[in-house]
């Protein structure tokens, strides 16, 4: 019978060739602090599309300076930045992956020197450095760096972008009442909440008519803070203005507790699908062939996200199509040695 894990999904005009994501997930490997392309990215990417993974996704890159998580980060805040990342795009394509970019803004998780900004002037932590509220002009030209970082996507080839709109990052942080403590239009309500988004997808649409994904903190997992239920709304509103697929993963926004199991957010995936009529990725402890496969038979998710699974086993798929008793196509370099049984 045939193995779901290994069927492809079209999104638009682009297919992958199979349900196998790799996460985004930071490097932190640019020495010179100037967001560019190195050795290291060819190499880490590159070696995941030979494994035959179907989408490859790049770590959070910076549509600022002032957006990277550390100094270290990759950035696409400059035309600079096109010519390694397509050279990525164009190593990925010769082993028959797609391949996208997650776009995004540390906000007050930025570990950098100098000012850093966030919809309110609340540190994350007593560790971490208190954050600038933004004035609508920040607002503002941060949507425009959004706009721009998709051209510059665009112009490199990427089948997709994800927004990072998780993890505590700068979109999460207008979204959660936990760290958006605003009263004008960008706060004080889910619809305000929602407004920073909302005009970024807006922008990124302006130059990107690709398959555009979004990654949400699917809960906060504190009192006050966004659920599910919220994200069922927020996805929704997503979904109308032309997201493609929400990416469900979850915390990070404020310092909390999590019982972490595998696949512990797969039902927020499963509840989104479903409630918002809107495709989601499945992540958060998918260790194995038959629980990927599982959450796909039962409908739970669309795809399924790896992260650490990735970086333990650059040939995940083959370790998973060995565990389900399925083949799949081996890099032609590799026919003699990928065994299936």
């Amino acid at each position: 019978m045939a193995k779901k894990l290994f069927s492809p999904y079209t999104i638009k005009d682009v297919t992958f060739k199979n349900r196998i994501v790799m996460s985004p997930m930071c490097m932190y490997s640019c020495p010179n602090e100037d967001g560019k392309v190195m050795n290291w990215h060819l190499t880490h990417y590159t070696s995941r599309a030979v494994g035959q993974v179907g989408l490859v996704i790049l770590e959070a890159s910076a549509v600022t300076p002032q957006g990277r998580i550390s100094p270290y980060d990759l950035g696409i805040w400059s035309d600079e930045h096109i010519e390694g990342l397509r050279q990525l795009v164009q190593l990925n394509h010769e082993h028959d992956s797609k391949i996208g970019i997650q776009i995004a803004h540390a906000g007050r998780k930025a570990e950098l020197e100098g000012p850093i900004i966030a919809p309110s002037a609340i540190a994350f932590n007593s560790d971490m450095k208190q954050p600038q509220e933004m004035t609508v002009k920040d607002i503002k030209d941060t949507v425009e760096a959004f706009k721009q970082a998709a051209r510059r996507a665009k112009a490199a080839g990427f089948d997709v972008i994800e927004l990072h709109g998780a993890h505590g990052y700068l979109i999460n942080e207008f979204l959660s009442p936990l760290s958006n403590r605003r009263t004008d239009e960008y706060g004080g309500s889910e619809e305000n909440r929602y407004r920073f988004l909302s005009e970024v997808i807006d922008a990124v649409k302006e130059e990107w008519d690709g398959p555009l994904f979004v990654r949400i903190s699917s809960t906060d997992f504190t009192e006050g803070g966004n659920t599910p239920d919220t994200y069922v709304t927020y996805a929704k509103q997503m979904k109308e203005q032309g997201v493609d697929l929400i990416d469900c993963s979850a915390g990070a926004v404020v310092p909390a507790q999590i019982d972490a199991f595998p696949g512990y957010q797969v039902p927020y995936a499963d509840q989104i699908k479903h409630e918002a009529e809107i495709p989601t990725g499945a992540v958060g402890l998918i260790l194995n062939g038959t629980q990927a496969e599982e959450i796909l038979k039962n409908d739970r998710a669309d795809l399924i996200f790896l992260a650490r699974e990735l970086l333990r086993d650059p040939y995940w798929p083959r370790t998973a199509a060995v565990e389900l008793g399925t083949k799949i196509d081996p890099p032609k370099q590799y026919q003699r040695g990928w065994r299936f049984n």
